[in-house]
């Protein structure tokens, strides 16, 4: 039987039956690309809930902002040194509730440091989505010791148990998967101690991430002065001029640091120790700064000085001669960010503001 007899047989025009057999298609399509959805919920849904238990059963001058911008990489006070690093920082920070999602284990009687970093230690055998480092202090239940939090000793017994992830940087909010790991673990180790936990909702903590990320978006600010020479430098005077200035080689030798008290004030751009140097960019992370270090005034007043001295002139990021007004209106600014820092509880220059801003 061929189409035209199948059509008069159903009684369909040949539009009808085109029609048809488009509306087979776009349904069938619709059930495919469901049950991806629906398997691709179910592999993330079985992500989240991958517990410890299963995984052990498996084995102008300018202002430029720069957070959550991918290409900037990942900065003392107690955590666990001892313990792989993979799950650890190698540098110490407290545990702050102003950034970190703090989870808090009760025990009934005091446990020694021993135990629970034996049980902590094999987190870092295990696969997961974590990859912040976590920190872990105890509250010190020695009755000849005063009761403070501390990083765990072995050789300490503790009361309570504190275990916390950053909740944001400069790569963005933590992730769903990446907080349900930690906070899957956490519960299993409360399992494991036989603690009490008090631990905050997922999504609470989701929402926390997305606000502390939007507060720090707005205040991760970088501030640039050039300095444009109007003869070029010679590489070997040019290092000369920097040093006379105080100016010390970074790290990687490419660039200069101002220093101040051994803290970084602001840096230069990268140079070519090859080539002559027509331009100078000094630049301050301005929430890495303490405010009373009046940063922009000493950068801004060191760019004058090397102006001065090799013949140069400050300009704005259009290459035009930066003015009086230009400059106060960047001070404005500078003003009403320490505060909203401040107000924020990450003042500029903190610890918690370089963790943060890392």
């Amino acid at each position: 039987m061929n189409i035209e007899q199948i059509l008069t047989t159903l009684g369909l025009s040949e539009l009808q039956f085109a029609l048809l057999v488009i509306g087979f298609l776009i349904l069938l399509l619709v059930v495919i690309l469901n049950l991806k959805y629906a398997r691709a919920r179910r592999q993330a849904k079985e992500r989240e809930d991958y517990s410890l238990d299963d995984r052990l059963a498996t084995r102008e001058p300018s202002f430029g902002a720069g957070f959550a911008d991918p290409s900037n990489e990942g900065r003392t006070e107690p955590t666990l040194t001892d313990i792989a690093q993979a799950n650890f920082p190698s540098e110490i920070f407290a545990i702050d509730p102003r950034i970190d999602c703090v989870i808090t284990l009760r025990f009934d009687e005091a446990i020694s440091g021993s135990e629970i970093m034996d049980e902590i230690e094999a987190w870092s055998s295990l696969p997961g989505q974590t990859s912040s480092p976590w920190i872990c202090e105890g509250l010190t239940a020695d009755v000849d010791v005063t009761r403070d939090w501390e990083a765990l000793r072995a050789e300490a017994s503790y009361s309570e148990l504190q275990l916390a992830i950053q909740l944001a940087s400069r790569l963005g909010p933590i992730g769903v998967l990446e907080l349900s790991d930690f906070c899957s673990r956490a519960q299993a180790l409360a399992e494991t101690l036989g603690s009490q936990i008090d631990m905050p909702s997922v999504n609470t903590m989701l929402e926390s991430a997305k606000e502390l990320d939007a507060m720090a978006a707005e205040s991760d600010i970088q501030l640039s002065i050039n300095v444009i020479f109007d003869e070029a430098c010679t590489w070997a005077n040019f290092d000369a001029l920097m040093r006379q200035r105080g100016f010390k080689l970074s790290r990687h030798g490419r660039g200069y640091e101002y220093l101040s008290n051994n803290t970084v004030l602001f840096t230069s751009g990268d140079f070519d120790p090859n080539q002559n140097v027509t331009q100078l960019t000094l630049l301050l992370e301005v929430p890495l700064v303490a405010q009373e270090e009046r940063a922009f005034e000493r950068m801004l007043g060191e760019g004058i000085e090397l102006a001065e001295a090799a013949n140069g002139r400050l300009v704005d990021d259009n290459g035009v001669n930066l003015t009086e007004g230009a400059v106060i209106s960047i001070r404005e600014h500078l003003d009403v960010l320490y505060a909203n820092l401040e107000k924020s509880g990450v003042p500029a220059g903190s610890s918690t503001a370089s963790r943060l801003f890392s």
